[in-house]
Order: structure tokens, then C-alpha cells, then sequence
């Protein structure tokens, strides 16, 4: 591989992640409507492109899908916590009855991971502390820049190479010291010593682990990414899988911790 090839990707991502960068701001910085229906807009984006996967050449079947998705999401944003879920189950529940084959189960399980992750970052902004959500997108973030570089730079045994066969050691463990940085900087904001650096570390690898999860998705359905939708990343689900392994893992922590 030529060096010019190893890096061909990196201008489309670059201009993709910088328009994305640009979009995030705004929501987090709004916060209320504007973050709610942005992370809707996401989840039923994603929705809609893991139904295009386990059914090809089904379109409207897969939109459809998503706008139930985007809109039942939204809608939870406004309810009390016990109806909010009740409605986010809704389009697992019309997922798992539209398919008629043998996917029915595990696509319920990515339902449920893909509304509960797209939830936990509604309640960091809106209920808990922006700071937080900074810190969260943060540590996934670096721990995506990186593992990417380090990756191309460094290369190296690989990290799972029947899933993931780009992934290397030496790119995921440069994604756990960017995460260990990140907690360290975010140690004064959000009050918190060491024990922020260890959860930075332990949020990188479900960042990693939702990557990896979404990887495996692709390679079992026959297709490289998920959509088309951004240029240089792939499709929604491709870029935010990160984010929803560590918003999912943030949220079973805090839950724990507060029971």
C-alpha cells in the first residue's frame, strides 16, 4: 500500500467531520428542542439504514422504519421518564414484527441499544450537565482520532481481524491513552480525581466495543458501510457507533450507581 492510498480517506473525513463538528456545536450549545430532534433525526437515521441492511431492496419499508423511529424518540423527549420508555420501545416493537425472517431477535437487541444510547445523551445535556456531554464526546472522539491515526502511522498486529480487519493493537490502545488525556483535563470541570480517568478509559473501550459490535453487523449483512450518507465515514451509523457504545455503557453506570 502506497502512502498516498493509505491516507486518501483522510480529506473527505476531515471535511465530513468538520461539518459534523459544526452541527454538534449548535445542538449541544441549544440544548432542549434543537438537541432532541438532532439526536431523533440520528437514531432514526440509524434505524433506517440497519433496516436497509437485513432488508435489501426494500426502501420505503426501511424509511419508514426510521420515521417511526425519529418521530417516537422525539416525542419521549417531552414525557415523563417511565412513558418516555414505554415510547422509545415502540419502534423495537414494529421492527421485530415487520421482520418475517430470523433477524427479529437480534435486530431488537440493536433497537434497544440504538434508542437507550440516543436517550442517554438527551438526558446528559438536558438533565445532568453539559459538561459531562463534552467529556463524553470527548473521550470518543479522541479515542476515534487517535486509534485512526495510530492505526495508519504505526500499523501492527491486528486487533480483531475476523470483524474488524482494519482495527490494530496499536490503534486501540493509543485510543485508551487519548482517553486517559481527556479525563485528565476534565478532572477540574467536573470535580472529579482519578476515578474520571479510569471512566475515561472504561468509556474509550465501549466506544470501541459499540465500533466493533457495528463492524460485525457489517460484515455478517455483506456490505461495507452502513449507508452513504457522509463522505470519508459512511453512513450515521458507521460514525455514531462509538458514540452510542459509550453513551449506553455511561447510562448503565449511572443507573447502577444510583439504585
Amino acid at each position: 500500500m502506497t502512502a498516498s492510498s493509505r491516507w486518501a480517506d483522510l480529506w473527505p473525513r476531515f471535511t465530513s467531520a468538520l461539518v459534523m463538528l459544526v452541527v454538534a456545536a449548535v445542538a449541544i450549545w441549544s440544548g432542549g428542542i434543537v438537541f432532541n430532534a438532532v439526536i431523533a433525526l440520528i437514531c432514526g437515521g440509524i434505524f433506517w439504514e440497519m433496516a436497509a441492511m437485513y432488508w435489501p431492496g426494500q426502501g420505503m419499508r426501511a424509511v419508514k422504519l426510521g420515521l417511526i423511529a425519529a418521530v417516537a424518540f422525539f416525542v419521549s423527549t417531552f414525557l415523563p421518564l417511565l412513558a418516555a420508555i414505554a415510547l422509545l420501545v415502540i419502534p423495537v416493537v414494529v421492527l421485530a414484527i415487520e421482520d418475517r425472517a430470523k433477524f427479529a431477535k437480534p435486530l431488537a437487541v440493536l433497537g434497544v441499544w440504538i434508542m437507550l444510547a440516543g436517550f442517554g445523551f438527551v438526558w446528559l445535556r438536558n438533565a445532568l450537565n453539559v459538561d459531562w456531554l463534552l467529556w463524553l464526546v470527548c473521550v470518543v472522539v479522541a479515542t476515534d482520532v487517535a486509534g485512526y491515526f495510530a492505526g495508519k502511522m504505526i500499523g501492527g498486529r491486528k486487533f480483531w481481524p475476523r470483524v474488524s480487519p482494519k482495527k490494530t493493537w496499536s490503534g486501540t490502545s493509543a485510543g485508551w491513552v487519548a482517553a486517559a488525556l481527556v479525563g485528565a483535563m476534565f478532572t477540574g470541570p467536573l470535580d472529579h480525581g482519578v476515578f474520571l480517568i479510569v471512566l475515561s478509559v472504561l468509556i474509550s473501550m465501549a466506544s470501541q466495543a459499540g465500533d466493533v459490535a457495528e463492524s460485525a453487523l457489517k460484515r455478517q449483512r455483506g456490505v461495507k458501510d452502513s449507508s452513504a450518507l457522509i463522505p470519508g465515514h459512511g453512513g450515521l451509523f458507521d460514525r455514531f457507533d462509538g458514540m452510542l457504545g459509550a453513551s449506553a455503557l455511561f447510562l448503565g453506570l449511572f443507573a447502577l450507581a444510583n439504585l
